[in-house]
């Protein structure tokens, strides 16, 4: 579990989709999760990350300044492309407490699936968005 002792910045939440560059295998994969869950401890993040069909769904939270610093540096990642923010701002806690990086696929659950039966509007940013997040608490 991840301590937020010492840190002045309130918990902080960010969502966003991404499509995953074309030539990104399961190795490849595999690597952003170690990386983020190392790089995650050190700034004292936790989150979930979805991969399915080409596309990553995460969920990032912790202190403003750490977050804002690590969603730049995936900004930068050209092994993410088109990346879509979908929700940002502060929480009330942390959803994800106990990963530094949980890491879902389609082989645990289908998010398409999901929304497919639960009739998301992809339309409405903020159900689109809400649908994701309890998609990956779900997966928690």
């Amino acid at each position: 579990m991840i301590s937020d002792a010492g840190l002045d910045d309130t918990i902080y939440h960010f969502l966003y989709r991404s499509n995953a560059s074309a030539e990104l295998g399961q190795d490849q994969i595999d690597a952003i999760v170690d990386e983020a869950r190392q790089r995650n401890a050190e700034m004292a993040l936790t989150g979930c990350l979805h991969y399915e069909d080409g596309l990553f769904f995460q969920w990032l939270e912790g202190p403003k300044s750490k977050l804002d610093e690590v969603i730049a540096m995936i900004r930068r990642d050209p092994r993410h492309e088109d990346m879509t923010d979908l929700a940002y701002g502060p929480s009330r806690g942390r959803q994800f407490g106990d990963w530094t990086m949980r890491s879902t696929n389609r082989d645990e659950a289908s998010l398409l699936e999901w929304f497919a039966n639960h009739e998301v509007s992809t339309i409405d940013r903020g159900a689109y968005a809400g649908s994701i997040g309890a998609f990956l608490m779900a997966m928690n």
